[in-house]
């Protein structure tokens, strides 16, 4: 026959049976949490590049390419349509001032000067032939007045000779009417005579001045060859490096063809292209500031292309330290054209996120050791700092290195090993 089970025992084994259940439950809970808590996404600290947001003044500018270019540059082109005959310097030397550079055929072009200075002594003869001509003639013309000024005063004495013989009553009327008239002809001839002279004298004048200044003019076109023949021996104009040369004995050159080029390596500025819709912001003298890896030189707007080409416009920048172990001929660069100042705002440090004003998505430090996805907006920047319009606090801590490869996640655990 069954015996009762005492009420006790039935007790304790119904607090021992929830008890194991409360144990397994507890368990089951442990277990899914650790595993959760697997799954979620992590981030090593030291692969965070963090910033703390502060308050403080921006000098905002906008960002532009660059380009290292020696400071001076001078390229050196044919003067004259020739060859190459001989090479005297290679790419990389250095030259100092009349150091030759290369020869060119002259053959052609000195047998045309010399030409040129003949005809230039022909002018010059023809010149005194001229001159030797006109006083010759305007000589004989002068002779010629002074002729008739002695006719003329001979007819006067014969008039008043007549005239007083026709007072006495020993001439005649007709007689003096016919002296007078030869000699008022005389008059009017010697008049014209003097006349002619004094045209004849300004004719010569100008005739002279003509051929003066042809040959003035002709003199200006052989010292221009003559400047030509000198360039053609093609010489360093100054102290500097030789970065190019047509190194190709005997290949024909025309006439502005390039065949050298000088720099000075020793100085250097910047040659940058920006945006042609920040083209207002880039004005000669503004300040500008280069960034070569690390290094930051301070520099000027030196001159601005008035043309937009391609939807750039080109500057240069003249740098305060042009001579800087940094700078390289050839070297890219990024260029920040100030253009405004900012004081006392939200600023974070600038980095690859930034792409100008606008919303982004950053990952920010909260207080359970972890980042968390926020909507952030920013506004303008200069090369170190971007200012901060809404979404952050002075002290918040932002992630600014890529974190594309999480742009899925809206939270990440940090995990601190190192």
């Amino acid at each position: 026959m069954d015996r009762e089970i005492p009420k006790d025992q039935r007790n304790r084994e119904r607090r021992n049976r929830w008890i194991k259940y409360s144990i397994m439950i507890t368990l089951c809970i442990t277990a899914i949490v650790f595993l959760l808590s697997m799954l979620q996404s992590s981030v090593d600290r030291k692969n965070l590049i963090l910033s703390k947001v502060d308050r403080g003044t921006i000098e905002v500018s906008v960002s532009a390419s660059g380009k290292v270019v020696a400071a001076f540059e001078e390229i050196i082109n044919s003067p004259i349509h020739s060859r190459i005959l001989e090479v005297y310097c290679k790419a990389g030397d250095s030259v100092e001032i009349g150091t030759p550079i290369l020869k060119l055929d002259l053959q052609s072009t000195e047998t045309s000067y010399n030409k040129l200075l003949d005809e230039l002594m022909m002018k010059q003869y023809q010149l005194e032939q001229l001159r030797v001509n006109n006083d010759t003639y305007l000589s004989d013309l002068d002779m010629k007045v002074k002729v008739y000024a002695m006719k003329l005063n001979r007819l006067e004495v014969e008039l008043r000779n007549e005239q007083y013989l026709d007072s006495l009553g020993s001439g005649t009327t007709d007689k003096v009417r016919q002296v007078e008239l030869a000699y008022n002809t005389g008059r009017l001839e010697l008049e014209q005579l003097h006349q002619q002279y004094e045209n004849e004298k300004k004719i010569k004048a100008a005739d002279l001045k003509v051929k003066e200044l042809e040959i003035n003019i002709f003199s200006k076109s052989l010292a221009e060859m003559k400047r030509t023949l000198d360039d053609a021996q093609i010489r360093s104009p100054r102290k500097a490096i030789l970065t190019y040369i047509n190194n190709q004995v005997g290949v024909q050159v025309s006439q502005g063809q390039q065949i050298a080029v000088i720099s000075d390596l020793s100085r250097f500025k910047v040659d940058g292209e920006i945006a042609d819709m920040y083209g207002d912001k880039v004005a000669v003298g503004g300040r500008a500031m280069v960034k070569i890896g690390k290094e930051k030189l301070e520099g000027s707007i030196g001159s601005v292309t008035p043309l937009s080409k391609n939807g750039t416009i080109s500057f240069t920048v003249q740098l305060n330290d042009d001579a800087n172990k940094r700078l390289r001929s050839g070297l890219k660069t990024d260029v920040y054209v100030m253009n405004a100042v900012k004081e006392d705002v939200m600023r974070i440090a600038n980095s690859s996120y930034y792409v100008g004003r606008g919303d982004y998505e950053l990952f920010v430090v909260d207080s359970n050791n972890q980042i968390v996805k926020r909507k952030i907006q920013l506004g303008d920047s200069n090369f170190e700092f971007v200012e901060v319009v809404n979404g952050l606090q002075p002290g918040d801590e932002v992630v600014i290195n890529d974190m594309s490869e999480y742009k899925s996640k809206s939270k990440l655990k940090i995990n601190q090993k190192i």
